[in-house]
């Protein structure tokens, strides 16, 4: 997995950093796909900014090793590797277990995780399974605020996108975010009645059922 380099979150952010973050949710929300070739001419003008601002932000983006840059073929976005994938669960366990086992149960991103549960559902109901993905990635990211820290928050954000992009390859949201959008109320339920340690045990055992459904998909489409 590539070296990342993680910037601390700036009280004034300025122009390429909120740029940057717009272009992370782009991706976590699924609105940029894997190998996807980005146009710096389209892109300029649906940000508003101009080419030299995109090119800064695409600086820090492949930094972070959200996007690409080839010679003579410009700026794509990243296409994961297995090895990624693994990576990515390996952070999700050491990050969000920590978090939701040590964390008060009326911590105020417990209201996060709620309201991305409700989102979820809402979003089910409507057939809208790229939404119910968004809402997920918004419950877990909500777990890792437990931890007060925009170190790890921030970590987690390219942790995201990365993962977007690898569901993303999938091409059947439905079937990859259907099965966990109980278990995210199951884990909402747990850690509200005060059952941390069980509530991160069971987050566990979640993750490794989720890395082996999107490696063995993810496998099937490669070959």
């Amino acid at each position: 997995m590539t070296t990342r380099h993680f910037p601390h979150s700036p009280a004034n952010p300025s122009l390429t950093d909120t740029v940057a973050e717009t272009i992370r949710q782009k991706l976590i929300h699924g609105e940029l796909r894997a190998g996807q070739r980005l146009s710096e001419a389209t892109l300029s003008e649906q940000l508003e900014i101009s080419r030299n601002t995109l090119r800064e932000v695409f600086r820090i983006l492949i930094k972070e090793g959200l996007l690409h840059h080839e010679p003579n073929r410009g700026v794509s976005v990243v296409v994961p590797s297995i090895a990624d994938i693994i990576d990515i669960y390996r952070v999700r366990r050491l990050i969000e277990c920590q978090a939701l086992a040590q964390a008060w149960p009326r911590h105020p991103a417990h209201k996060r995780m709620e309201q991305a549960v409700q989102q979820a559902r809402e979003a089910r109901d409507a057939g809208r399974w790229l939404d119910v993905g968004s809402a997920n990635m918004a419950f877990h990211s909500g777990i890792v605020a437990l931890a007060d820290s925009e170190r790890l928050s921030a970590m987690f954000a390219d942790v995201a996108a990365e993962l977007r992009l690898a569901f993303g390859l999938l091409d059947d949201p439905e079937y990859l975010h259907a099965p966990y959008m109980e278990q995210n109320a199951h884990l909402l339920e747990l850690f509200s009645d005060g059952k941390t340690q069980l509530a991160a045990q069971t987050l566990e055992g979640y993750l490794n059922q989720s890395e082996r459904m999107v490696l063995a998909v993810y496998a099937r489409r490669i070959e």
